[in-house]
């Protein structure tokens, strides 16, 4: 539904994206997963063709974003990251205003309006000036008008901003329920938000997508490798001085824990590694005792850190 080639995009001096590709197929949630100023406004800013990229291109349901912009905008929804409301308006009065600019046919404005009213949760403040309303309750409103013409393609930035933790479950839901008719993009800085909706997660950072999949994929681009998660009694500081003498070693972390006199470590080898073996044989060589030790998956946040940090470490 939505492929996305090479984009770039140029301010000045400033690369805000860099050969940036990634594809979101038919009735899939893909979260576009980043940290803020990764450009994950820019392409969705060029895929809803807001604006035109230096170069590369991208196709919303075949229709190009060069040549057939009125197009897409026809079969697309947007929620840009700041909702694009009149303070001034009711929100009755404002979504009947959009409908009729979507070209919603007269007879059928009304049952869209109901619809939205009753997915977004707004039916409390349909009469109310937008203006007055929470920064959440207006990121609703927003939600709303990029429904309310029923399009096939729904483009988030950063959907749950400013809502709290109840109506952050509520857009969830909706978003796996649109995802039945609807193929979505949407934007976050948050991991447990991507993880908790997509069918599939592209990560980006510093302009550059550096990967995607899901998140058990994303997992294994990651490492490949094993980790182990070691409690133990001693000293910290020797505990980690002889855990950094096993060969194949990628990564060790100290992590808290409760147990008096005890340090927790996450220890993670390179593929191949028999991490397991070789944690044992410290153990027994330093007469440790064991409080935990268990094999580790790395956590979504585990993941994208690795992820970027191998991503600058390769760009250099």
């Amino acid at each position: 539904m939505i492929v996305a080639k090479n984009l770039t995009m140029h301010y000045g001096a400033t690369i805000a994206l860099s050969d940036a590709s990634f594809t979101a197929a038919d009735k899939q949630v893909m979260g576009l997963l980043g940290p803020n100023g990764a450009g994950k406004t820019t392409s969705m800013n060029i895929i809803t063709t807001q604006i035109v990229p230096t170069s590369g291109t991208a196709t919303v349901d075949d229709f190009d974003i060069i040549k057939h912009p009125i197009e897409i905008r026809r079969i697309l929804g947007y929620l840009p990251e700041n909702a694009p409301v009149y303070n001034e308006m009711q929100v009755d009065e404002y979504l009947q205003f959009v409908a009729k600019g979507r070209q919603v046919h007269e007879a059928k404005i009304q049952g869209r309006l109901d619809w939205c009213v009753e997915a977004t949760g707004i039916k409390g403040v349909y009469k109310r000036i937008i203006g007055e309303l929470s920064r959440g309750y207006r990121q609703r409103v927003g939600l709303a008008q990029a429904l309310v013409h029923d399009p096939d393609v729904l483009i988030l930035d950063e959907p749950t901003a400013g809502l709290d933790p109840v109506q952050i479950i509520g857009i969830r839901k909706l978003i796996r329920d649109l995802s039945r008719e609807k193929t979505i993009i949407f934007s976050t800085h948050i991991l447990q938000e991507a993880q908790a909706t997509s069918d599939k997660i592209v990560i980006i950072s510093e302009g550059r997508i550096i990967a995607d999949g899901t998140a058990d994929e994303l997992r294994e681009k990651a490492g490949g490798g094993s980790m182990v998660r070691l409690t133990v009694d001693g000293n910290p500081d020797d505990i980690e001085k002889a855990l950094r003498d096993i060969d194949g070693l990628r990564a060790l972390r100290q992590d808290p824990t409760s147990i008096s006199g005890a340090a927790c470590f996450a220890i993670e080898a390179d593929p191949g590694v028999d991490l397991v073996e070789k944690v044992s044989d410290k153990v027994q060589e330093n007469n440790w005792k064991v409080r935990e030790f268990t094999p580790h998956s790395l956590t979504l946040e585990e993941t994208f850190i690795s992820l970027i940090k191998e991503s600058r470490r390769m760009a250099g």
